[in-house]
């Protein structure tokens, strides 16, 4: 217990008007913003939608080719699977959305599946939903970028070897605006989303009005499809892996639930509004797609999309509506990594203040965001294009695993919370880390829906895991538990951290009663060396200077030196003859270090040149930093550095 009698200690704040210099960095990332402008960079629903929906939007580009890519090796048959397949997908979405709108409300500080599995579940479904959620918007950047890329090659197929790095530099284009803060990357992005739903929609419209007056037809010159395992009948276990490939289509749908916070007041009314616009143009889109798809007879091929082939069929042609909706669709592919910029870095902050993550992922960059989380996310997702040559195929088996991971973790902690909410009295309040729990009526629909969509979320995972098992998908298996046990060692180390820094039970500072034993390493005697022996002798009796003697005739001019300069401090030649300088130290102030009495504090004191040029400084030997790497793990030895500086002429 601290002592009660004790003074109590004064603060005194003090405002500061310093403000971070203008940099090169600048330029590229805009100016440094004050902790107080935070509630001015939130967006509304309009740039919300842009920020947090262009990954749930982007995956109509593929979700339906996904679908095919399973089912066309049976022959035209395959084409009449499309459309049921694609509206079991959608209620599957309209499932998802509706738990995740509960979601909103009931957790507005954001978090999503990380947060109800932490206040529902337990610690280890917690990390476990983390571990899932962190790959997966890791790889919504690889496959969303990979997938704008693909579009680019389809329309100019000489771009084809070229596309990993054409991919790469648009990860880290993305990375830089979004750098520049959440309002200002929402905005950016906000044109080219309207402009890719406004020409989708025009697509669909155009192809299905084509389609009832009889003038569609099919695709012209279709590309090569080359079926590796040809089927004669379309079986209950193709339909499940087909199911399970398009429902690529869900992902991105838990954004808005992490991102809440990124909203204006108030938050979860239009982080609520924004979810149900998202799905709505989605599940539109994709089944418009997907009868279209089926009706023009389009060819699975990694060499041409199928967006490609039905913008070809319905607008006759590589026109200009034809590009237009090209570049639109691969714009918001690529834009679709932005909402995993705009998320990783909140989930990552959040892991990082309950101490599963390093500290530095909390901490805010000069313009209010994650910004080393934003880079971590851009370095790792570009290693991964690079590995997988940017193939969409190839990275789609990695994806859609801890996203459905993901969703039945939420979906089961609500049912879990729905449950808990049922069993307390209308008057009784539970404050939980990330909610408030209140009786409410229609408690057991709400627990029905949500516990109904974690069983179909799970199904999905399952059949996705075993049918995608030896195309990567052991890959997940393998990664995600390996994270979790990552996530558990970073925790154990900061609680262990933690307990040893308490002050409970601390008690009363004790007096100061600690002895100095000083050692003065010198290379020579100068004037560097002397202003570290003055400092030394200013905080104790006890100083003992030392020098390696590698070279004799050296040595005795330090010895010399030494008499005349030393002001009686004793000196302690420690002889090299293989010419080591570190190991000989070391081994002195190992020795001295066992032999200190108790309360003794032995304290390296080392003089340090410092130069006011690079150059300069590259030409000595900074002894401190050796001595501090070699030395920091032992107990009761501090090392104090010196410095002399030179006047350069």
């Amino acid at each position: 217990m601290i002592n009660e009698d004790s003074a109590q200690s004064p603060i005194i704040e003090r405002d500061t008007n310093l403000t971070p210099p203008r940099t090169f960095r600048s330029f590229f990332i805009g100016r440094p913003l004050s902790t107080a402008d935070a509630p001015h960079q939130t967006i509304g629903k309009a740039v919300g939608l842009a920020v947090f929906a262009s990954d749930a939007l982007s995956s109509t580009a593929y979700a339906t080719q996904e679908i095919l890519g399973v089912i066309a090796a049976a022959g035209t048959i395959a084409y009449g699977y499309l459309f049921p397949i694609s509206l079991a997908i959608i209620t599957l979405l309209a499932i998802v959305t509706i738990s995740y709108e509960q979601t909103i409300h009931a957790y507005p500080g954001g978090g999503g599946a990380y947060i109800v599995a932490r206040d529902n579940l337990g610690e280890l479904p917690a990390q476990t939903a983390g571990a899932a959620l962190l790959t997966d918007y890791i790889l919504t950047v690889s496959v969303s970028v990979s997938s704008g890329v693909a579009q680019i090659v389809s329309a100019y197929p000489d771009l084809f070897p070229y596309r990993v790095w054409i991919a790469v530099g648009a990860v880290f284009l993305i990375m830089l605006v979004n750098l520049r803060g959440v309002k200002e990357s929402g905005t950016a992005f906000a044109i080219p989303t309207y402009f890719f739903v406004v020409i989708m929609v025009a697509t669909v419209g155009i192809g299905l009005f084509r389609f009832f007056s009889g003038s569609l037809g099919i695709v012209v010159d279709p590309p090569e499809f080359t079926a590796h395992n040809i089927v004669s009948v379309i079986t209950p276990f193709v339909l499940l892996h087909a199911f399970a490939n398009g429902t690529t289509a869900l992902t991105g749908v838990e954004a808005i639930s992490n991102g809440i916070t990124a909203f204006k007041e108030p938050r979860s009314k239009n982080a609520g509004i924004t979810l149900i616009w998202m799905s709505v143009i989605l599940g539109s889109l994709f089944l418009g797609l997907s009868f279209l798809t089926g009706k023009i007879h389009a060819v699975f091929s990694e060499e041409e999309t199928v967006i490609s082939q039905l913008a070809r069929t319905v607008f006759d042609g590589r026109g200009l509506l034809y590009y237009l909706l090209i570049s639109g669709t691969t714009v918001i592919l690529i834009m679709a990594a932005n909402t995993a910029f705009a998320d990783f870095p909140r989930l990552g902050a959040l892991h990082a203040g309950d101490g599963f993550l390093p500290r530095q992922l909390t901490y805010r960059g000069s313009r209010l965001v994650y910004s080393r989380g934003i880079m971590t996310l851009a370095v790792i997702a570009s290693i991964l294009i690079v590995i997988f040559q940017a193939s969409v195929t190839r990275l789609i088996p990695l994806y859609a695993i801890g996203v459905f991971l993901s969703f039945t973790l939420s979906q089961a902690g609500m049912a879990h919370r729905w449950w808990k909410i049922g069993h307390l009295k209308p008057d009784e309040e539970v404050i939980e880390p990330g909610s408030v729990l209140r009786f409410e009526k229609g408690w057991k629909y709400r627990m029905l829906v949500n516990g109904f969509g974690a069983v179909c979320t799970a199904i999905v995972m399952v059949v996705f895991a075993v049918t995608k098992f030896r195309e990567g998908a052991w890959a997940v298996l393998i990664l995600t538990p390996s994270l979790v046990t990552i996530f558990f060692a970073i925790h154990h180390h900061y609680k262990n951290v933690a307990n040893n820094l308490s002050l409970d039970n601390f008690g009363a500072i004790p007096p100061h009663q600690t002895r100095h034993r000083i050692i003065v390493p010198i290379s020579g005697v100068h004037q560097g060396s002397l202003a570290a022996l003055r400092y030394a002798r200013r905080m104790s009796d006890d100083v003992t200077a030392v020098h390696v003697a590698i070279e004799p005739a050296e040595a005795e001019k330090v010895r010399k030196k030494w008499e005349l300069w030393g002001e009686g401090t004793r000196m302690v030649m420690l002889n090299s003859p293989y010419r080591l300088f570190l190991e000989p130290l070391l081994e002195y102030i190992t020795e001295i270090s066992v032999r200190r009495q108790p309360g003794e504090t032995l304290t390296i004191v080392v003089p340090e040149f410092i130069s006011n040029n690079i150059f300069g400084s590259t030409l000595h030997t900074n002894t401190a930093d050796l001595l501090r790497s070699q030395l920091k793990r032992q107990e009761g030895i501090v090392i104090i550095s010196v410095p002399y500086h030179l006047r350069e002429k």
